[in-house]
């Protein structure tokens, strides 16, 4: 018979989340609550948490960019780039995003991290896609703003996700070659790297076709209701 019990942790963090306790203190319980029913010692439970943490205490670095993109944006970090867009003549959402896109892919594939939806969506490429959208059409409604900024979250949903295999020293790919080892699956990291090429092109192809039509579709219906609008202005007078 299956021992379902040291699933528990799992039923603890969902409810935990659902009745939004402090994340940090659920996860903590769920992982001593599932450590207890597994017959694991409690000194060995407090071991391998403080060990884990510190093995991981690089991922506490997202605290400090929070505060450091703030104080960015205080100083005029959007402005100045919407300022740079704004003095393109040639500058469109989707050339933006697409350049982002492509960077974002070189970059993983370098092992290089330089982007981010708090750190580079949106104090930089939101706004500087914004402004590229402002200048074909100066009437921007909220509602197509708030299109832009989606279609700028997806640049780097699709940047980042299909593209972070490609560099055989991540996180992702090493835990992968760990699994299929453990399987007796002799599969090496250069192998794997280069079966994750293929995602990372063709997701950058569906992004193109995708920010294209996402841009005729935005620019398109608020020209047309700037349109409509001089129309009853005219009209009116």
């Amino acid at each position: 018979m299956i021992d379902y019990w040291p699933l528990i942790g799992i039923v603890i963090i969902t409810v935990g989340l659902a009745l939004k306790l402090n994340t940090l203190l659920v996860i903590l319980v769920a992982g001593v609550a599932t450590g207890l029913v597994a017959d694991i010692a409690v000194m060995d439970i407090l071991s391998t948490l403080g060990q884990s943490f510190t093995q991981n205490r690089y991922m506490s670095l997202f605290i400090l960019i929070l505060p450091m993109i703030g104080i960015l944006e205080r100083y005029g970090l959007r402005q100045r780039a919407e300022a740079l867009i704004g003095a393109m003549k040639k500058a469109s959402v989707s050339k933006i995003l697409m350049t982002y896109l492509l960077l974002r892919k070189v970059t993983n594939g370098m092992g290089l991290s330089i982007g981010g939806h708090p750190s580079m969506i949106r104090p930089l490429i939101a706004p500087m896609a914004e402004a590229a959208a402002e200048k074909a059409s100066p009437n921007l409604s909220d509602e197509k703003r708030q299109g832009i900024r989606a279609l700028s979250a997806a640049s780097e949903n699709f940047a980042n996700f299909f593209s972070q295999l490609l560099f055989i020293g991540t996180g992702g790919i090493l835990l992968i070659k760990g699994v299929m080892t453990d399987n007796q699956l002799d599969v090496k990291l250069e192998t794997m790297a280069l079966w994750a090429l293929p995602a990372a092109i063709a997701s950058f192809v569906v992004f193109v076709i995708f920010s294209k039509i996402m841009e005729t579709r935005l620019l398109k219906a608020d020209t047309s209701s700037a349109a409509v609008t001089a129309n009853v202005q005219k009209e009116g007078q």
